[in-house]
């Protein structure tokens, strides 16, 4: 087993290259900020099993199963709302924030200084641990 297999290890680099991923994500949300019709995207957060550190792979969410059913919270369902995480879509039918989408950026920037910041406290320990300071 390397080094660099260790669920910890593993964890941090998943959750490093999520931020990855979401930052441009964000980045072309606010590109696309004056386009007509774009709706702004974004990633699901990755969760992690407890016990072995892999990813979480079950879903238990609720699931429309009629068309008469009232969609689950979160789920379009059949209706499609004019609101788009408390802000108006505007008449061009964009829904990009570019507020919203700053405060992402942000809060994605910090998570991912942790997770590097992490990543590299924990190779260091590592190192002193096996005598390699």
């Amino acid at each position: 087993m390397a080094l660099t297999d260790l669920p910890v290890l593993s964890m941090l680099r998943t959750r490093m290259q999520w931020a990855q991923a979401r930052q441009g994500l964000i980045s072309e949300n606010v590109a696309n900020a004056d386009m007509p019709g774009f709706k702004p995207r974004d990633l699901v957060e990755p969760r992690f099993d407890r016990a072995t550190g892999a990813l979480a792979s079950g879903s238990t969410s609720l699931a429309l199963t009629s068309p008469a059913h009232l969609a689950p919270a979160g789920q379009g369902g059949g209706t499609e709302s004019k609101r788009a995480k408390g802000f108006e879509i505007r008449p061009s039918g964009n829904g990009v924030n570019l507020e919203d989408e700053m405060m992402k950026a942000g809060d994605n920037q910090s998570d991912y200084q942790l997770a590097a910041s992490l990543y590299q406290h924990s190779l260091t320990t590592l190192k002193i641990a096996i005598g390699k300071s």
